[in-house]
């Protein structure tokens, strides 16, 4: 059963929160968030992407950067930028994005849960991600970020959470991409014991977004426990911060591919390899969005092409096997072009949804590349076969729309 508990959040002041708010520490390079942060001393890339107050051939990874975030995130709290609540609460941050709003409830999630495998992954995870993560929690003793958890439907958490949002939000708002944010603070003392004994009942948690930083989060959290003589169980460095959304509130959208070459084929003969393992329909002159699961679209040579998978290639009754990205790496990008390893490849690169099927046409008509691929977006269904069946997705499978906004809460670990 997930183990939660409230936690007295560090949040900035309500007059300045956009000011400090920031997209996530991975979803933007170093430049972007130089750019970003100029002239706002206030904003969060300053803790999160300290890099930023270096010169740009600085290493991010060097010893006075992460020193950097502590200072930053010290004087954030002298300059009241960040102030601690004075209880234990739970919070709901809800998105809105295309007229559609999802609201996760914010809580602490125990090291225990992810270590023993209650807290369940679908990616596998770089160790020099989760080390430099580490090294971010370990020298702020704080989760500045939060990881995006996913949990099956619960009517008690919903009509708790529609009664919360009833009254006005703490902070309400609009980015500059549109997406709306937002966040109540849950204070009161039967709704957070509400909460708390409604996720007793829900078995099992699962990471939608952010696997390197719950591996990190719980990794200093049991380093923490090793480290302490007087261990006790109860100390805050055994939980981590984390967004539980419900999963009928959340969609995976598209993560395609682009291709630089052929690997030696004309397109003719490209299409002839296809049509083994493809029922190939030639289409118009503009990329279109595949129909349904094993329904692909690819576009070469100015021209679009439906394929659908014949029967012989995908398993229905097997999580691996069901997926479109396991039907289109074994038999077109394996098979046809040689790729073999989506992570090191050169040729070939990713292109998330949200971007639009406009990015793979432009990508492939100003000539970088030679051959775009779109794919059936994942459901959360088979996202949460996977992890109970300790599958692995394969690489670049799922892209969570909207992105958690960093900076609403943190939570201190002392």
């Amino acid at each position: 059963m997930a183990i939660i508990k409230p936690f007295k959040g560090l949040r900035p002041p309500r007059e300045i929160v956009e000011d400090v708010v920031s997209r996530p520490y991975d979803v933007l390079s170093s430049l972007e968030a130089k750019l970003e942060a100029e002239g706002n001393e206030k904003s969060l890339y300053r803790i999160i992407k300290p890099e930023i107050d270096f010169d740009t051939d600085i290493d991010e990874h060097a010893p006075e950067v992460y020193e950097r975030a502590l200072q930053n995130f010290n004087k954030f709290q002298e300059k009241g930028w960040l102030v601690q609540d004075t209880q234990e609460n739970y919070y709901v941050y809800a998105q809105t994005m295309n007229g559609r709003t999802q609201y996760g409830l914010v809580v602490c999630a125990h090291v225990d849960d992810y270590m023993d495998g209650r807290i369940k992954k679908h990616e596998l995870t770089r160790r020099d991600k989760e080390e430099d993560r580490m090294k971010h929690v370990r020298v702020n003793d704080a989760n500045i970020e939060p990881v995006f958890f996913a949990y099956h439907n619960n009517d008690e958490l919903d009509k708790l959470v529609k009664k919360i949002i009833a009254s006005p939000a703490e902070y309400d708002f609009v980015t500059s991409d549109g997406i709306g944010h937002h966040f109540w603070v849950i204070d009161n003392e039967s709704d957070i014991t509400a909460i708390t004994d409604a996720f007793a009942k829900i078995s099992d948690l699962y990471i939608a977004d952010g696997h390197h930083r719950s591996a990190a989060a719980a990794l200093v959290g049991a380093e923490k426990a090793r480290q302490n003589p007087n261990h006790k169980g109860d100390e805050e460095y055994n939980y981590f911060m984390a967004v539980c959304f419900p999963d009928n509130q959340l969609s995976i959208i598209d993560y395609n591919r682009v291709v630089k070459d052929l690997n030696g084929l004309t397109p003719a003969e490209f299409i002839e390899q296809l049509e083994k393992h493809f029922i190939v329909e030639k289409r118009g002159s503009d990329i279109e969005t595949p129909k349904a699961l094993h329904h692909f679209s690819i576009y070469l040579d100015g021209t679009c092409y439906e394929l659908k998978a014949k029967p012989d290639t995908y398993d229905d009754s097997d999580p691996i096997g069901v997926l479109d990205v396991t039907i289109s790496s074994k038999y077109i990008l394996d098979e046809i072009l040689d790729i073999k390893d989506l992570r090191s490849d050169k040729r070939i690169d990713f292109v998330g949804g949200i971007r639009g099927l406009g990015e793979l046409k432009k990508r492939v008509d100003s000539g970088e590349m030679a051959l775009a691929l779109a794919l059936y977006p994942v459901t959360m269904k088979q996202l949460m076969d996977i992890a109970d069946t300790d599958n692995i997705m394969p690489p670049k499978t799922t892209w969570f729309e909207p992105k958690l906004r960093s900076g609403l809460v943190i939570h201190k670990l002392s």
